[in-house]
């Protein structure tokens, strides 16, 4: 079975949050995290098979069809048993960090995370009076790895949580198990809640598996919140349909009363979305896998030959580029390149230092990537 990857499609005027961004103005959009290509073909016959039923009232908000195919999934690709009771269905990941920032702890406690970060690891704790506390991870030899002095020197009393990245958004690092191990030995000798957001498991480019974080032993599964979703894969951020697991009676009683009236319910047809693309979007993640492996190499050729200055480590996973750009001694980099024609996410949303890096999505047509290369191309040669 053949997938389209290459076509271009038009997502200008299409309530396209990505696209509107930059409306009238003749700027690509590699910034925020979705893609550029149609959703696998399964999920869209089962969303058109919903939609002609015609009635759209409010849905169960325990989908026993949707919850077995998490159950499967977790099963065939990561060797993870889980239950369905461990399911906790929430309308977004983003809303997931926000949950969990407010279920454990008190007001001023702290939550330790790494940066750089997904820009809602730095500001849930905040939004629920909690204090994000950060400790940098190091890049020895081009590749980024887990800085467990730093760690460690940022603990103190009040700290009660650690938000984890794997793989890790934004440089693409896919830990592995002796690193996810020390990860599990840290929290507990440290005594604190992991909420694992593993929302780009499914976006490993590199020939390994993912392993969950909750899967190394019955210790950490019983402090961790792992996130999952099949939103960036499949390419259905929209629909709002996501996970949290959570093994542990106890921490998922504390999650979900903070869960309760304030978080609304997936909607009908982001269950459906979920569990179509679960049960039957694989040949089509297969083939988005070798499509995205060939943008990784062919970025990072480029970057190599023809962008001095910048510098890339290699994308182990998911479809983003942290580009090392403090070479180029520019004050905001993004907006430096936003006015050559591309729309990159600046690294200092990420907790990055100003003018140091940019995130670039290469998740769309090759065509789409080699027209932002040469723009980026052009913007250092005007320099």
């Amino acid at each position: 079975m053949s997938f389209d990857f290459d076509t271009v499609i038009n997502r200008r005027d299409t309530d396209s949050r990505k696209w509107h961004k930059y409306s009238g103005r003749d700027i690509l959009p590699l910034w925020v995290a979705d893609t550029d290509f149609a959703s696998p073909p399964a999920v869209t016959a089962a969303l058109q098979r919903r939609v002609a039923h015609g009635v759209f009232g409010y849905g169960v908000t325990e989908p026993a069809a949707v919850a077995e195919a998490v159950v499967a999934h977790c099963a065939r690709h990561y060797h993870w048993t889980i239950q369905p009771e461990w399911i906790v269905w929430l309308p977004g990941l983003v809303c997931g960090l926000n949950v969990a920032a407010a279920a454990y702890g008190a007001d001023g406690d702290e939550v330790l995370t790494c940066t750089p970060a997904y820009p809602p690891f730095l500001g849930a704790p905040g939004n629920q009076r909690r204090r994000t506390v950060t400790a940098p991870l190091a890049r020895r030899d081009g590749r980024w790895e887990i800085d467990f002095a730093a760690l460690a020197a940022a603990v103190t009393p009040r700290t009660r949580q650690f938000f984890f990245c794997h793989p890790h958004n934004p440089t693409g690092r896919v830990f592995t198990r002796p690193e996810l191990e020390a990860v599990a030995a840290f929290c507990e000798r440290h005594d604190l809640v992991v909420t694992s957001d593993e929302i780009h498991c499914d976006l490993i480019l590199d020939p390994v598996a993912h392993l969950p974080l909750a899967s190394l032993s019955p210790a950490i599964a019983a402090r961790t919140v792992t996130l999952m979703a099949p939103s960036k894969t499949y390419n259905i951020p929209g629909l709002g349909c996501s996970y949290a697991i959570i093994p542990d009676a106890a921490l998922r009683a504390r999650f979900e009363p903070s869960y309760g009236s304030i978080v609304p319910d997936v909607n009908v047809l982001g269950f459906v979305a979920a569990e179509a693309a679960l049960r039957e979007g694989e040949p089509w993640r297969q083939a988005l896998l070798a499509y995205l492996r060939g943008n990784r190499d062919y970025l990072a050729a480029f970057v190599a030959a023809e962008l001095p200055g910048v510098a890339l480590s290699r994308v182990e996973a998911t479809y983003l580029a942290w580009l090392d750009v403090s070479a180029l001694e520019l004050a905001q980099p993004a907006g430096f390149f936003e006015g050559h024609g591309v729309g990159l996410s600046d690294g200092a949303a990420f907790g990055a230092a100003p003018g140091t890096f940019v995130r670039l999505n290469f998740g769309c047509p090759r065509a789409t990537l080699a027209e932002a290369c040469a723009r980026l191309k052009r913007a250092l040669a005007a320099r």
